[in-house]
């Protein structure tokens, strides 16, 4: 029997250029699919759009935004899900001071400065320090540019309404892996210790010298942990390299 298709989610203003070394570390043994979660400004509609386009049972993977509408889709139909990863992420609603400074921001981005509220108010937060730091950034500005004004305001939206889901983690039996970078200071370590006590079958990876994306800032550990993952929900796969 073929492997189960992984579904990977990305972060907010990311596309699928943000898991570039999992799907060609991962894609040789399985269907690797990175779906947009751009489209609408609820999380249940944005879980019900990738539900639509999505296997009929799946692996899940979701970083930040993207676990938090993977969190979405396990709470709507927790049947198709064969294994959930969150990476850099929080199950909570968000809180009303982070739902009231978005405000300003969707203002600026209306008024064509996305560019600025990236540089000036998000991105610096990101990433760990590093070599690679530069180009990384880079990449997420090029994303963010690419996706465009009208999509920061859904997203920003989608956020702000959220709900928290933490019971849906409770009675989410699947194998699950949440995994962070040891430098998050967005999605801090202690929210993932607290996904993983709440998920049932749940593994706790935690990358050093990453922050936000340790999908980019250390691929080949992300890899690593991730193929470990997916072995326990059936995967053939036991490999992390990057090819």
């Amino acid at each position: 029997m073929a492997d189960l298709p992984l579904v990977l989610l990305p972060g907010m203003m990311c596309d699928a250029r943000l898991f570039a070394p999992q799907v060609a570390a991962l894609s040789a043994d399985r269907e690797v699919r990175v779906l947009p979660i751009a489209d609408h400004d609820t999380t249940a509609a944005l879980a019900r759009a990738v539900l639509d386009a999505a296997p009929h049972r799946f692996a899940l993977g979701g970083l930040s935004m993207g676990g938090i509408v993977a969190m979405e889709v396990a709470a709507l139909a927790p049947e198709r899900i064969a294994g959930l990863c969150l990476m850099d992420t929080n199950p909570r609603a968000e809180a009303a001071e982070v739902a009231a400074r978005r405000e300003p921001q969707i203002e600026r981005v209306r008024a064509s400065h996305l560019r600025a509220v990236m540089r000036d108010e998000m991105k610096p937060n990101y990433l760990a320090p590093g070599p690679d730091r530069a180009a990384v950034l880079d990449l997420c500005m090029a994303m963010a540019e690419s996706l465009g004004p009208d999509v920061f305001v859904r997203q920003s939206r989608a956020l702000q309404t959220r709900a928290d889901r933490r019971d849906t983690l409770r009675g989410l039996t699947v194998p699950s892996l949440v995994l962070c970078g040891r430098d998050d200071t967005l999605c801090p370590l202690h929210r993932h210790t607290e996904m993983a006590d709440l998920l049932p079958d749940a593994e706790l990876v935690v990358i050093d010298g990453a922050g936000h994306l340790p999908v980019l800032e250390r691929p080949k550990a992300t890899n690593a942990a991730v193929a470990a993952w997916l072995g326990r929900v059936g995967g053939r796969s036991s490999r992390g390299e990057d090819g």
